[in-house]
């Protein structure tokens, strides 16, 4: 029996022991932080102040819970707050890859279809203004020709009208011929001299002066037979004459008629030029136009692309920075808490008159 009681007062004695190494390592900790030095001045002066031991237990069980409920706070705001930055980079991702989609789009339908399409209107443009020159140049020429033409029809004419009044002349002399003179004969001859000179070499109406001219050189003209066929040669070489003045008459007034058909031709045709080239006009307009609100668009696209990805960078840096404060506060309200935990064990304890800070 004396060997139980001993035992027991051994390891009453041992258990003592233990608990006050135990206390002094508790002390030591919460003399590390000033969080732990406030909360053994507290014990230190309840126990100076002999106030009962229940309410500072009370007390530092109230200001667990408040750590905890702090704490849970924080992990709750801190989760929302995560929240809310991941459905914001989910946003600003999903913007900017719709910024980047619209930019790529919109320069593939400038690079494709509008440029492209405003090069061709205005290389139409300029095709059919070279037409409208060529136009203009062929309508000149056409014009200046038509004025030489005309030049020479009236000098042909001139000379053609020339030969006849020289044949009237030639045919007044011969019918004034009775008994020729030499002087007569020649003057007569050379009346046929003058009238091949009025007469180009090209005329039709040459080579049958020159016989007229042949024939009188040659001929006796006291013989009225001889007379009578040099009169029928010249009535027959006025009216081929007259008949070559009537055809290029009628050859004029038919070439005036084409030659106005011509103009009226090329002056529709220049009309319709115009009309091409405005047309032609008012799609490069409507097509520059488009292009300029299709690069205005692109532009904003672009600056709505780097502000989101500028708002994406913000964020992320803030929360970062919001993680860090976080995470340390939540540290510290953990530490804080595993304090406060051994103060409550400390002041639990069965003896804790003889702490000193």
């Amino acid at each position: 029996m004396k060997s139980l009681i001993l035992i027991a007062l051994i390891a009453v004695a041992f258990t003592a022991r233990v608990q006050e190494r135990n206390m002094a390592k508790v002390q030591a900790d919460l003399a590390k932080s000033t969080y732990g030095k406030a909360l053994l001045h507290l014990v230190e002066l309840h126990s100076m102040a002999g106030g009962p031991v229940q309410e500072l237990i009370d007390a530092i069980e109230e200001l667990i819970n408040d750590l905890e409920e702090e704490l849970e706070t924080l992990e709750f705001n801190f989760q929302v707050r995560t929240n809310e930055h991941n459905a914001l980079v989910v946003s600003l991702e999903q913007d900017i890859q719709d910024a980047v989609i619209d930019v790529n789009n919109t320069q593939d339908t400038l690079d494709n279809l509008l440029y492209p399409r405003r090069n061709q209107i205005q290389s139409k443009i300029d095709t059919v203004i070279g037409y409208q020159e060529e136009n203009r140049k062929n309508y000149d020429e056409a014009v200046l020709v038509r004025e030489q033409e005309h030049e020479a029809f009236e000098a042909q004419v001139a000379e053609l009208n020339d030969a006849t009044a020289s044949v009237d002349d030639a045919l007044a002399l011969l019918s004034s011929l009775t008994n020729p003179s030499l002087l007569q004969i020649k003057r007569f001859q050379n009346t046929l001299k003058n009238i091949e000179n009025k007469l180009r070499s090209r005329s039709r109406m040459a080579p049958m002066i020159k016989a007229l001219i042949s024939l009188a050189s040659n001929q006796n003209f006291s013989n009225q037979d001889v007379l009578k066929s040099i009169v029928d040669a010249l009535n027959d070489f006025r009216n081929a004459v007259v008949d070559q003045i009537n055809d290029l008459t009628a050859q004029e007034a038919q070439d005036v008629a084409d030659h106005e058909d011509y103009l009226e031709q090329l002056d529709s045709e220049f009309a319709e030029f115009g009309r091409q080239i405005d047309r032609a006009t008012v799609d490069l307009t409507a097509t520059n136009e488009k292009i300029d609100s299709m690069v205005e668009f692109r532009d904003q696209r672009a600056a709505d692309q780097k502000q989101y990805t500028a708002e994406l960078e913000l964020e992320n840096n803030t929360y970062a920075e919001e993680t860090d404060i976080y995470t340390n506060t939540k540290n510290e309200f953990t530490r804080e808490l595993g304090v406060s935990e051994q103060a409550l064990a400390l002041v639990q304890s069965v003896d804790f008159s003889n702490i000193q800070v």
